[in-house]
């Protein structure tokens, strides 16, 4: 019979992981995240609901984010990610300021969007993060993050989103405003 060894910094791990994700919603995310962030998430909700037409699927799109984001913000302050993963999280990282570039560029560049190149860098985001969490979060989790990137990596989604014409000029706008602002403060 094998002896189980306690381990008390993963239990708490997984109490955070747990507790933290049960407990994501929007009040909760304006309270971990500032005013720029929770703009754009704002933004997202806003044009997620009116692109599917589905409020209930905008808040769980929004809310599977940040249980995301939360669950990888505590594995990195606990220290969980190995050497390998440390790495890929780094590549993750670069990936994703490049993602945020091309997003702000797209909208300050007339004529330049292109949503199959959106969509790949999303998509490259989506399967870096799956190898990033592997062996730290469940099966759920992996689903939350396909849901995510899934739904904003949709090439008609994308096309929507950066019509020039179309109604969400405005909260493109304010979306890039916001992303550009994170570049700037370094906080992408």
């Amino acid at each position: 019979m094998a002896t189980e060894v306690f381990n008390s910094k993963s239990l708490a791990v997984q109490a955070q992981k747990k507790i933290l994700g049960k407990m994501a919603s929007k009040s909760i995310a304006t309270a971990l995240v500032d005013d720029t962030s929770s703009d754009v998430l704002d933004e997202l909700y806003k044009v997620t609901k009116e692109f599917t037409q589905n409020k209930k699927e905008a808040e769980k799109i929004i809310k599977n984010l940040i249980k995301v984001v939360i669950k990888l913000v505590v594995l990195n302050r606990n220290n969980q990610f190995n050497e390998d993963e440390i790495l890929l999280m780094e590549k993750f990282k670069k990936k994703f300021h490049q993602l945020a570039m091309t997003v702000v560029s797209f909208h300050q560049v007339d004529f330049t969007f292109d949503r199959n190149v959106l969509s790949k860098l999303l998509n490259d985001c989506r399967d870096m993060l799956h190898q990033i969490i592997d062996r730290h979060l469940t099966a759920k989790s992996h689903g939350r993050v396909n849901h995510v990137f899934n739904h904003f990596s949709d090439c008609e989604f994308l096309a929507a989103l950066y019509n020039p014409f179309g109604s969400y000029k405005a909260s493109l706008e304010i979306i890039c405003n916001g992303v550009n602002k994170m570049l700037d403060d370094k906080n992408i």
